[in-house]
């Protein structure tokens, strides 16, 4: 190896197997290390250091290993402020540009750390005066000060749970053969916990929520303060309206799972009679829409986004149909939430953990795993799934928050 350097890493990086990430990593990219220092914690709350050499076959091939590693947390220990550059123009963003994590990060500025705020994955990072702000590509301005290379750039990676708990149980990762009933329970005495807190639970909903006939569970639970946010679609939302005005989804009676004579206009007559009241809230209030989920976030001044997408039928006067700005309302919604519960829906699960930091529970439940390796392969590592029928699941939840 003709190229080498230094590199260091602190805190519970053998329990969290950030570590062994760091050498099947270099391993991985035809590089060799060798531990120059390794301090092990003594106890459980102690954190521990490594210090370490990483080799290759030339700078640029260093560079390239460097790069992964510190998207695990790893630092060069001869740490220098970050290196700025203005962005061209907007939109536009010079050579070099730091691309983020959704793991909690900072800058040194000045000889001073910052925080980096509303972190999420592959952004750039600005630098403002006093302030670090995490912005995607759509929000640079001309000038905007942003952070290129690695240099002056902390990251600290999500550590194992000290305290027992479903995160600590489950591990992250997806299964089928986990036992249900008892991670429902977990999951319940988790919310309840965040709730004491006063902590945020946002709920991202898909419309087999509506066609399992399962929506009377999660209406439950806004009505008993245990959503703070919904983030959705077009679909679960007119499927929660068709079924409080004519008791189908998709023109079946969800009671008995019969088909309805021409129930599959349904849908259809639903979206026009919340676009002749105006909105959602203005059809509650005009008591067109007596219960469900959209009913019951509207009287309890729940926030919901719904956002759009190309298939929509309507859509209705609620959904936001930028996709830009349907972004931006989604990281207003899940701004400081605690936990996020992604129930039957791929696409707006993926676009919601997006945006979340890595520090934000998160649980997905889906029939198809699918689901849960996509979010984990796009980033979402600290995702756990079950693998479930969410009309199981719902009931079931409701049920034990509600005991």
């Amino acid at each position: 190896m003709k190229a080498m350097r230094e590199i260091e890493l602190k805190g519970h990086i053998i329990d969290s197997q950030i570590l062994t990430k760091v050498f099947d990593r270099i391993m991985d990219m035809n590089g060799e290390f060798e531990v120059l220092t390794f301090d092990i914690g003594k106890r459980k709350t102690d954190s521990s250091y490594a210090r370490l050499m990483v080799g290759g076959k030339d700078d640029e091939h260093v560079d390239q290993i460097i790069s992964e590693l510190h998207r695990l947390g790893a630092r060069l220990p001869e740490m220098e402020d970050v290196e700025l550059a203005p962005a061209p123009a907007d939109r536009v963003i010079p050579k070099g540009f730091y691309s983020t994590t959704n793991h909690p990060t900072h800058v040194r500025h000045k000889n001073e750390w910052l925080g980096v705020e509303n972190i999420e994955m592959d952004c750039l990072v600005v630098v403002e005066d006093t302030r670090a702000l995490c912005k995607p590509l759509a929000m640079i301005k001309k000038g905007d000060h942003v952070a290129i290379g690695k240099k002056g750039i902390r990251v600290v990676p999500p550590e194992r749970p000290r305290s027992r708990s479903i995160f600590e149980f489950m591990g992250g990762g997806t299964s089928s053969e986990r036992p249900s009933e008892t991670l429902i329970s977990q999951i319940a005495e988790e919310i309840k916990k965040i709730k004491k807190k006063g902590g945020k639970i946002a709920v991202v909903a898909g419309p087999a929520i509506i066609h399992t006939g399962a929506a009377p569970s999660l209406a439950k639970m806004v009505k008993k303060g245990y959503v703070d946010v919904l983030l959705a679609g077009n679909a679960l939302a007119v499927h929660d309206i068709e079924y409080d005005l004519y008791g189908t989804s998709l023109g079946m009676n969800i009671k008995n799972a019969e088909l309805v004579s021409e129930g599959h206009k349904n849908h259809i007559y639903a979206i026009s009679e919340i676009i002749q009241a105006g909105s959602i809230a203005k059809a509650v209030e005009q008591k067109i829409i007596k219960g469900g989920i959209m009913y019951e976030c509207v009287k309890k001044n729940i926030p919901f986004v719904l956002a759009g997408s190309i298939r929509d039928d309507g859509p209705l006067p609620d959904v936001i149909t930028d996709a830009m700005a349907a972004q931006d309302a989604i990281r207003v919604a899940i701004k400081d939430v605690d936990m996020v519960l992604m129930m039957a829906t791929m696409l707006h699960s993926i676009a919601t953990g997006n945006r979340l930091s890595s520090h934000v529970k998160t649980i997905c439940i889906d029939i198809n795993p699918a689901t849960v390796t996509k979010l984990m392969d796009r980033g979402t590592a600290q995702v756990i799934g079950i693998v479930t029928d969410v009309g199981t699941f719902l009931p079931m939840l409701a049920e034990k928050l509600l005991e």
